[in-house]
This record gives structure tokens, C-alpha cells and sequence, in this order.
């Protein structure tokens, strides 16, 4: 994976919902394609040693909170 595509991952990830925000309620019958989805992406984060908790902090460092570890 180039450069630019990983950093193309890593900006289309910040903008899917967190797993805890993916419910029945809000997505309807889908709800479970949606989280096999964003796992999807999160495994391909996670094969390129990328730490997907970490990647909305490192696109956006402005708008993200400091992490406490």
C-alpha cells in the first residue's frame, strides 16, 4: 500500500461511525453490515501496524482530544 492510499484510509476511517455508535436504532436492519464494515477497515488498519483508536488524532490533531497514555 502507497503512501497516499493508506493516508486515503486513514481520512475515509475518521469519518465511519465507532462500533459503539453503529446500533439497531440508528441503522435499522443494517446495523450488523455496517459494524462487519468498519471491523473490515479496521483489520486493514491494523495489518499495516496502524492503531485505528489512534488514527483520528493523527488526520486531525486539531480537532482530537490529547491521549492520556
Amino acid at each position: 500500500m502507497t503512501e497516499t492510499e493508506l493516508t486515503a484510509l486513514k481520512t475515509a476511517f475518521t469519518f465511519m461511525p465507532q462500533p459503539i455508535e453503529v446500533t439497531k436504532y440508528e441503522y435499522g436492519d443494517r446495523y450488523e453490515r455496517v459494524l462487519e464494515q468498519v471491523q473490515l477497515v479496521r483489520d486493514c488498519l491494523l495489518e499495516q501496524d496502524i492503531d485505528p483508536d489512534e488514527v483520528a488524532g493523527e488526520i486531525n490533531p486539531d480537532t482530537s482530544p490529547n491521549s492520556y497514555y
